[in-house]
């Protein structure tokens, strides 16, 4: 089972991660978020999730096999349901998973360039 903590300790520890101030946590790499806290709700409704990371999958395909394969683990909302990202219950994960989720997230940031658009 892993927590907010973990995350901020393996996200720090991979080169060019900087920590953007927020309630729960969020990491980026040249200026990209590659994994951060669930912001459910919007409004005054609104609350931060660190039991729930939203994560950097690159593209589609990665998305909907960790959503299919590991539904227990990893799923999507409707605010979500056009990007590259993934819903993932910190607790149902382990920290070897959850550090290569995010050593792959940082590393595809890394690597992914923005549609010109």
């Amino acid at each position: 089972m892993a927590e907010a903590a973990d995350v901020r300790r393996i996200a720090l520890a991979l080169p060019g991660v900087v920590e953007i101030p927020s309630d729960g946590f969020d990491f980026r790499v040249d200026n990209r978020g590659f994994i951060w806290s669930y912001p459910e709700g919007f409004g005054r409704g609104r609350r931060i999730r660190t039991d729930i990371a939203v994560l950097f999958v690159g593209d589609e395909a990665e998305k909907q096999a960790l959503i299919r394969g590991e539904p227990e683990l990893f799923f999507t909302t409707a605010a979500y349901e056009h990007a590259a990202l993934v819903l993932v219950r910190l607790d149902r994960v382990n920290a070897a998973r959850l550090q290569e989720l995010i050593t792959d997230a940082w590393d595809m940031r890394r690597q992914h360039q923005p549609s010109p658009g």
